[in-house]
This record gives structure tokens, C-alpha cells and sequence, in this order.
């Protein structure tokens, strides 16, 4: 034996195995995957991706220009806009992950990958990472849509931006974790898209995305203020809309620090949630 061979114990010549990839390498690869498939999947660009966009588009042709707000200074489609980056956050978040997961267990696809060498974290990095890219580029393009088509004007303050950002982090942690949880809730592939799709279409016209949330009936507010779509939403607004709205919230402020504790709370709750109820399996397989 030479003196390195002698060091590391492996006799001259002979070939060492190579080094297993980290969970976290082979995390960013599953992600690369995830993103493939999911913008060759045309409902879940439909779906998920454009609807946000294609909603802002409708609210600017049946609305027009009317103006909304204490003096009519902007019109709809701005105001409406942050509800549609908060929708488009949770659909590509909690909406996505609960169908495609429920689907990909039903089908077998996760038994299969439990069985390889993968550690099964980097399955969930690459969750993360298509709801990380997706939400981002989806926000990107409707804030773009928005300022070309329609003249919005985009905030100019960086400390708004930084509001964005955390709001942003929140809730799209918030929605991947809670997405992750519920997919165990549909039985079937079959019946995924129907369990998941209906409580967040609902959660959507009561959370302040498609109507004024001060002007629905308290009773509905008070239901909306339990889950994270609405906090989302509000605060969105308090990113892009002029700062003489926060008195058309219902508390007449933006709470910035109540949505920061109740998007951090489902977040908790999301990821006991997971760890409770996550299943690799079917509830019939063996």
C-alpha cells in the first residue's frame, strides 16, 4: 500500500464508489422535473397558472375604468389586482399540490419513488421548488399584463416591496405546506380536482379576490378571517393600493402584524399537519 492508500484504507487500484448525491442536489433536480411536467400539463397552466390573468382581464372589460376608492382616484383593475397575485399564489401553491399529489399517489407514482434511493426530502424540495418558480414567474406576468395593458402603477417605495416580499414568503410557504396536508383528503385521483378546487373557489369569492371584502356580509367576513387567502389578500393590498384604502378595510388597517401571525400560524399548522397525515400510499393499499 502507498501512503494515501494506507490513509483512507482502500487498497491501490481499486475504484472508489462514487459520492451519493445530497439531498438537497438531488431536491433542485426533482424540482427541474416537477417544473417540466407541470408546464407541459395544459389544465394546470389554465387552472393554476393564467387564472389569475385571465380573471383580471374580464374584471377590466366588465368594469372598465369606474373608478373605486374614497375619491374614484383608481379604477378596478388596480384594485382588484393583489386579490388575483394572493388567488394566484394558492392556486399554484395549495390548489396544485393537492391535486397533483393526491393523483400521484393514487396512480402509484409515490410508493414507486419511496422504494428508491432518493430521500424521500427531496421529493418535498421539489415541491417547494415548483411552487417557489411558479408563484414567482405567475406574479412577474401579471404584474407585467397589468402595467402594459392597463397602466397600473406599480409601487416606487422599497419599504412597500419589502411588505411584498414577506407577504409573499408567507403565504405561498403557508399554501405549499397546507396543499401538501390536504391532498390526503381526496380518496381518488379521480376526485381530487372536485375536493380541492371547490373549498378554494369559495375561499376566493369571500376572501376579497373577486368582490370589495368590507361590503360582504359580516357573517361571511368573519369565516373568510379564519383561513389565509384573506390575510393574503389584504396584504397585497396594503402593497398596491394608494395608502387612504387601509380605511376601507373592515378594521380600518392594514394589520400588517395580525397577518404576519395568522399566515405563520397556518404555516405551523400546515406542517403538522403533514407530518400527521401524509400517507406514501393509498388508504386501501396493503
Amino acid at each position: 500500500m502507498t501512503t494515501d492508500a494506507r490513509l483512507t484504507g482502500t487498497p491501490k487500484g481499486a475504484i472508489r464508489a462514487p459520492a451519493r448525491p445530497s439531498a438537497l442536489r438531488l431536491g433542485v433536480s426533482r424540482a427541474k422535473l416537477e417544473l417540466k411536467a407541470f408546464f407541459r400539463e395544459r389544465d394546470a397552466l389554465i387552472f393554476a397558472f393564467f387564472f389569475p390573468i385571465i380573471m383580471l382581464a374580464i374584471f377590466s372589460v366588465v368594469f372598465g375604468r369606474e373608478g373605486i376608492g374614497p375619491d374614484a382616484e383608481i379604477d378596478f383593475t388596480q384594485y382588484f389586482l393583489p386579490g388575483m397575485i394572493a388567488a394566484g399564489i394558492m392556486l399554484v401553491s395549495f390548489q396544485t399540490l393537492a391535486i397533483t399529489i393526491a393523483i400521484e399517489r393514487d396512480d402509484g407514482t409515490l410508493k414507486r419513488l419511496l422504494g428508491t434511493p432518493m430521500p424521500p426530502v427531496a421529493y418535498f424540495l421539489g415541491k417547494i421548488g415548483l411552487v417557489l418558480v411558479t408563484s414567482i414567474a405567475q406574479t412577474a406576468l401579471l404584474l407585467a399584463y397589468a402595467a402594459l395593458m392597463y397602466g397600473v402603477d406599480l409601487p416606487t417605495e422599497p419599504a412597500r416591496w419589502l411588505t411584498f416580499g414577506w407577504v409573499f414568503l408567507l403565504g405561498a410557504a403557508a399554501g405549499t405546506v397546507l396543499g401538501i396536508a390536504f391532498s390526503s383528503v381526496p380518496k381518488s385521483a379521480r376526485s381530487a380536482p372536485a375536493v380541492v378546487t371547490t373549498p378554494m373557489l369559495i375561499l376566493q369569492f369571500i376572501s376579497g379576490v373577486f368582490f370589495v371584502f368590507n361590503d360582504l356580509p359580516t357573517w361571511l367576513q368573519q369565516i373568510a378571517s379564519i383561513f389565509p387567502l384573506k390575510w393574503l389578500a389584504q396584504g397585497m393590498r396594503s402593497v398596491f393600493l394608494p395608502r387612504e384604502f387601509e380605511q376601507l378595510e373592515v378594521s380600518g388597517s392594514w394589520q400588517h402584524g395580525l397577518t404576519a401571525v395568522i399566515l405563520a400560524v397556518w404555516l405551523i399548522l400546515g406542517l403538522i399537519m403533514c407530518i400527521r397525515t401524509f400517507r406514501w400510499q393509498r388508504r386501501d393499499a396493503g
